[in-house]
């Protein structure tokens, strides 16, 4: 399991004990806009944390609905929280963009296509934009402020590569490449 993920699933569990369900919810519904998880089994993962020590499960029973599993956090687990949050404030690894690649071999595909492709990644990141706005709004009104600092650092890098984008764009529609030449010439 990942560092991340571990950290997540502990946090959700430190607010307070949950279904395994309420917790693949949560990630599902909220974590998930600001980080890149996707959790198939909880239960997988809350199993091993258990085997670890993290977390222990206990049975809920409701009327006559089937017993359900509650997790919570041991002490153990409380500590491997702190040092997983610590570790993550301190920690600042280079950013990794699916874009860098990308440009690296852009040079392979004909301008006129190249072209069209970053205007397409421009669209999409306007739409991205548009919904995080939105998000800002909403959490304006029912939310704390550490998940609007989160949508805010979102919107920014946003930005940051929106502009960086554009500004390729027009470096390459003026066919000032660098890369050592254009392999290819549109027709």
């Amino acid at each position: 399991m990942k560092a991340e993920q571990e950290l997540i699933i502990l946090g959700l569990l430190k607010d307070k004990p949950r279904h395994g369900y309420e917790i693949k919810k949560q990630i599902k519904e909220v974590i998930s806009t600001f980080a890149a998880l996707e959790v198939e089994s909880i239960y997988y993962s809350l199993n091993l944390l258990e085997k670890k020590g993290f977390v222990e499960k206990t049975v809920s029973a409701e009327g006559v609905r089937p017993e359900k599993f509650v997790y919570s956090l041991t002490e153990k687990g409380h500590q491997r929280f702190r040092q997983l949050l610590t570790k993550s404030l301190l920690t600042a690894e280079r950013p990794n963009f699916s874009i860098d690649v990308a440009l690296y071999f852009l040079p392979y595909l004909p301008l006129d296509v190249a072209l069209r492709r970053l205007k397409g990644r421009l669209r999409i990141l306007s739409k991205v934009e548009g919904a995080l706005k939105s998000l800002t709004e909403q959490l304006k009104v029912k939310s704390s402020y550490h998940l609007q600092s989160i949508v805010e650092h979102n919107l920014e890098l946003l930005r940051a590569e929106r502009r960086f984008i554009q500004n390729v764009s027009q470096e390459l529609a003026k066919e000032k490449i660098s890369i050592p030449e254009w392999p290819h010439k549109s027709s």
